[in-house]
């Protein structure tokens, strides 16, 4: 495996406009790459390009070398999961129903031949804390708890590369920490995490690394502490900020005023 994910100037367009630009950056495998940027910077949109599910004007996403958006979409979906940020439906199905979707890309075409499935199901459930939620119509939960299920979906994917869109959406405090760390169990176990981010001190207390958007341009990206100086946050997001340290954890904490 190669010591990095590779994006080289992907680009996104709308008719004549530049959604995502010449967007270029290295994700190290096995680490937690946050995005950060103000709100229409072309977070959510990269995201989907990323994961191929919005077509790409350009560009390529390499792993090992290897091309994912070349990849049949059944080839990529055992690779690359996405949670989107308040991904809804209208269909009746049970939370397990969802998770089970997760599966698809290990299944054959007239069904079965997924002899794991059941065990990988109840262990994504368990994981991504939505197993009380297995039951239940997905249409009746709350935001987090239905946040929690499409992790679920995701994790039943057993992908190599997870994309995580705003994956701290909907949830409460204590939620958005059981996030955090199981974002860095899954790093520990090897998962690439790519997430869009838009609590900058979440990014800068636990991110490796951070690529900042700006206008759907790449406007700096590094490892975290390096790359989110004062002066850059000042210019893209308009506030002072200063690096210090959690008094509680005593790791790198980023005060925004």
């Amino acid at each position: 495996m190669s010591a990095r994910i590779e994006v080289r100037e992907l680009s996104v367009r709308m008719r004549d406009r530049a959604l995502v630009d010449a967007v270029a950056f290295d994700a190290p495998v096995a680490g937690f790459t946050a995005i950060v940027g103000p709100n229409g910077a072309g977070k959510s949109t990269m995201l989907r390009a990323l994961a191929g599910i919005e077509p790409a004007a350009s560009g390529m996403v390499l792993d090992d070398g290897v091309d994912l958006l070349a990849l049949p979409r059944r080839a990529r979906a055992r690779i690359v999961a996405l949670v989107e940020q308040d991904a809804t439906t209208e269909l009746a199905l049970t939370g397990r129903e969802v998770v089970r979707l997760g599966r698809t890309p290990y299944g054959s075409a007239l069904g079965g031949g997924d002899a794991d499935a059941e065990a990988v199901i109840e262990a994504a459930l368990a994981r991504a804390g939505a197993a009380a939620f297995a039951r239940r119509d997905v249409t009746t939960l709350s935001g987090g708890e239905r946040q929690r299920v499409l992790l679920a979906r995701a994790l039943a994917q057993q992908p190599r590369i997870l994309l995580l869109d705003e994956p701290s959406n909907h949830l409460d405090l204590a939620a958005q920490l059981d996030i955090v760390r199981l974002v860095r169990e899954l790093t520990a176990e090897g998962v690439t995490v790519i997430a869009a981010v838009h609590d900058l001190s979440l990014a800068a207390a636990h991110a490796d690394t951070v690529v900042v958007l700006a206008g759907g341009r790449v406007a700096a990206h590094g490892a975290t502490r390096e790359t989110l100086t004062p002066e850059l946050i000042h210019g893209v997001f308009g506030v002072r900020a200063e690096w210090t340290r959690n008094p509680l954890t005593g790791g790198p904490l980023l005060a925004i005023g």
